[in-house]
């Protein structure tokens, strides 16, 4: 029910939404960068050899047999995407 436009104006409190996007202390804390483990890369990467895209079946089974998270799995896929993307 508290949903916005994503106009700056609207926004309830009175810091503004570029403030607390630029540092400020209350602003949400960036989730830390996944160290994958090389055996967790190689299993990622023949995967994406034989398929570019997963669907929700394949990456909720990859998801656990490599104990990552369906989010991790998913934004791999795109980054390796826009990877070989720029290679080509």
């Amino acid at each position: 029910a508290d949903e916005s436009s994503g106009y700056e104006s609207e926004s309830a409190g009175g810091e503004s939404a570029g403030a607390a996007a630029a540092g400020g202390s209350r602003g949400r804390q960036r989730r830390a960068r996944t160290a994958f483990t090389s055996e967790q890369v190689c299993r990622l990467e023949k995967t994406f050899q034989r398929q570019k895209y997963l669907g929700a079946t394949e990456r909720r089974k990859l998801a656990a047999a490599l104990q990552l998270s369906e989010i991790q799995i998913k934004t791999w896929f795109q980054n390796r995407r826009m990877k070989l993307k720029r290679q080509i």
